[in-house]
Order: structure tokens, then C-alpha cells, then sequence
């Protein structure tokens, strides 16, 4: 089990049942831990916060004074982060960008654009030559490129070194950088490379990555100023007080940027900067034993918190126990000490943890879910069943 801060628990306890279920995010541990990677990370490199990971105005907000701009991947997200917080850097990624997101994204002066295909570079090119005519539109080509085997093999979702619809194959990177230094795109002016391939990396691999990347990049001999080697900074599910090697990481970044004084390297996490600070709080609603196990059926489900469903692990929780039972009928029981905690939609794969360690649980006590402040209500298929959605409390907003 996880624990909530004292903060989340009295919120959690304080819900009346018709408040649940509900997220809690306890904004004031998020600017704990961002700030610690922050001061883990040396001056000149560059933190962005990948919004895709959550958009919450309230997250966006809170992590403003640590990071140095924000990452967006669709024309939505670009409208949201933008008016969210205005006036903050942003990069525009993702490998379907649409002409009318494109021009957005240059109406609204974004600072870099990744480009992940040749076709995505010409039509990047003639949408400037309209839309900011004179401007010189900043470019970092993103590629999926191939690592030293093994270095990839502890992650969790992978998005380079194999086939995948991410970024450039290394095979045309000399005709993509001749594009952009030839005058045969005026419009655009190239600054670096790109190269996000994996998240759920512990900090030895992700440093070999970077370290990968911003070679590669070096010895393509173009005149290069940045180089962008992405997030994907474990997040540990089944040992939720397991953290990143910020430190660590911070150290090997040092050091490769000292290696190489003249580029400016950038970083774009999302889930290790805001996974820790969300919870998801609900209730038992009735606990019921199945061919030798037992099954507590919770308020809400996966179309709240769909990340143990996309990812197969068990959401790290725990359980408050409530002592008051208003009901007259009788209040059901676990007899054993595991539980499985399912949700209330109509499908075996509703299940947000298995053989939970929580001997008496009943009907009422209320249950949180850890690591629920990143990829959780965002991703999740809100509408199935028409449930109702839960409710959201920003604990410490603004310091308070």
C-alpha cells in the first residue's frame, strides 16, 4: 500500500459519499518534489513540463516557477497551455499535427516545432511563408534513432529504436538537414535534434540515451545549437516510494553538457513531475467472495482512473477505514486478508488493484489511489456507462 499525505487524508475523510469519487491533488508536495528535480538539474539544462501527462490548470499553474517552457502535442493542448499560462515558451510536438493546428501554433508564436516527417517539414515551410511571412521558424528535427541493445530494455513503453510512427528514420536525416541549410526552406531555421524513444527508464539508462542521442547529433556535423533528448523517467507503480535518480541523472547531464559547452540541452518529463502529487479517492460499496476470493466493488472505475487498465499493474492505495455505518442493513466484510478492488463498470477488466493486503475492509471505508497525478482522469474513457464524473480538490494552491 501507499499512503496519503495528512493533507489528502482529511480531505479524503471529509467527502461526503455523494462528493466521491473524487482526485485530490496535494499541489503543495508537487512543489517539493519539482522543486528538488529542479535544484537536481544544472543551470544551462532545460526543463519542460510535457502537458499531455496532466493539463490541470491547477498543475500547469503551480509548475510555472520551476520549468522553462511546456510541451504540447495537439492543437487543443496548444489553446489550453497557451491560455493557461500565457506567455511561457511552448514546443510543439506529436506526428500528426493538421495544417489548421500548425497554424495555430504559428499565429500563437511557438517557440520550437519538432518535426517528425519530411512531408510535416514542407508543409511546416509554406505555412510560415503565409501565416508569419519575414519570420524564421524554429526547428528541431525529431528522430528514432537506434540504441546500444539492452538500453531500452527496461522501459515500459517504447517509441524509438524499433519501427514506430515516431519521428524520422536516421536514413534521411542528411537530406532533412540539407532541406533546412540549403535556402530550400527559407522560412525555417534549424536549431536541433529531437529524440524522445522511451519512457520507465531508471537514471543510468536514460543518461546512456541522452548521452546516445546528443552524439549522434553531434557527429552529423550541422550547425546545431540544441538538442532535445525527451522525458520517459520511470515512475515505479509497484513501489510507489521508489523515486527517480534525480540526483544522479542531474550529475550525468552536468557532465555531458560540459562535454559540450555549445549546446543547449533540454528535457521534457511528465509523469515523474506530477504522478506523485494525485490521488483518487473513493469509496466501498459492497464486498462480495467469488469462487474462493474476494472482491470489493468501489465507487467510480477505469473510465475514472484508466492507468492500471493501459499499463496491466495494480494501482498502488490504501485504505481508510470509516467506523460510522448509516444504513440499516447489514455491512459487508472481507473475511480474508486480500481483496481484489474492482470499479462499477460491466467488464472483468474494470479492476484498479488485485490481492490488496486489507483485512476487514467494508462497505463504507474509503479507499485512495496513489500515483494518480499524471495519465490518469485525462486518459481515461470518461463517458462509458455515463457514470457520474468525480469531483477535484487543489489542496495548497498558491502556497496556501
Amino acid at each position: 500500500m501507499t499512503h496519503p499525505t495528512s493533507t489528502v487524508r482529511d480531505r479524503v475523510l471529509s467527502l461526503s459519499s455523494a462528493e466521491l469519487p473524487a482526485y485530490i491533488y496535494d499541489l503543495t508536495a508537487l512543489r517539493e518534489h519539482v522543486a528538488t528535480v529542479r535544484s537536481a538539474l544544472p543551470p544551462h539544462v532545460e526543463l519542460y513540463y510535457a502537458a499531455k501527462a496532466n493539463p490541470e490548470p491547477e498543475i500547469l499553474t503551480e509548475l510555472a516557477p520551476y520549468v522553462d517552457g511546456y510541451e504540447v502535442s495537439s492543437g487543443g493542448e496548444l489553446a489550453h497551455v497557451a491560455e493557461v499560462v500565457p506567455r511561457h515558451p511552448l514546443a510543439f510536438g506529436g506526428p500528426g499535427k493538421t495544417p489548421d493546428e500548425i497554424t495555430a501554433a504559428l499565429e500563437r508564436g511557438v517557440h520550437r516545432f519538432h518535426v517528425e516527417s519530411e512531408h510535416e517539414l514542407r508543409v511546416l515551410a509554406e505555412l510560415a511563408r503565409r501565416v508569419v511571412p519575414g519570420e524564421r521558424v524554429a526547428v528541431l528535427l525529431r528522430f528514432n534513432l537506434a540504441v546500444a541493445d539492452g538500453t531500452l530494455a527496461g522501459s515500459s513503453l517504447t517509441m524509438g529504436g524499433r519501427p514506430t510512427p515516431f519521428g524520422l528514420d536516421p536514413s534521411r536525416a542528411a537530406l532533412m538537414l540539407r532541406a533546412l541549410t540549403d535556402g530550400t526552406h527559407p522560412q525555417l531555421e534549424l536549431r536541433g535534434i529531437h529524440a524522445h524513444l522511451a519512457s520507465g527508464l531508471d537514471a543510468a539508462d536514460l543518461l546512456a540515451v541522452a548521452r546516445a542521442v546528443v552524439s549522434w547529433a553531434v557527429g552529423l556535423g550541422a550547425p546545431l545549437s540544441e538538442v532535445n533528448v525527451g522525458g520517459g523517467m520511470t515512475v515505479d507503480y509497484a513501489q510507489p516510494g521508489s523515486r527517480f535518480g534525480w540526483a544522479a541523472y542531474g550529475e550525468g547531464l552536468a557532465r555531458l553538457a560540459d562535454e559540450y559547452p555549445d549546446l543547449t540541452l533540454r528535457i521534457e518529463p511528465g509523469r515523474a513531475l506530477t504522478a506523485y502529487c494525485g490521488w483518487y479517492a473513493t469509496e466501498v460499496l459492497d464486498v462480495k467472495h467469488s469462487h474462493g476470493e474476494e472482491f470489493a466493488v468501489v465507487r467510480g472505475g477505469t473510465h475514472h482512473l484508466r492507468t492500471p487498465a493501459t499499463k496491466g499493474h495494480d494501482q498502488p492505495c490504501s485504505v481508510l477505514e470509516v467506523d460510522a455505518w448509516p444504513h440499516p442493513w447489514p455491512r459487508p466484510a472481507s473475511g480474508g486478508d486480500r481483496v481484489t478492488l474492482t470499479g462499477q463498470l460491466c467488464t472483468p477488466k474494470d479492476v484498479l488493484a488485485r490481492h490488496v493486503h486489507a483485512p476487514g475492509l467494508r462497505a463504507g471505508d474509503r479507499v485512495a489511489f496513489g500515483l494518480a497525478g499524471a495519465y490518469a482522469w485525462n486518459i481515461s474513457h470518461h463517458d462509458f456507462l455515463m457514470h457520474p464524473r468525480p469531483g477535484f480538490h487543489f489542496l495548497g494552491a498558491g502556497g496556501r
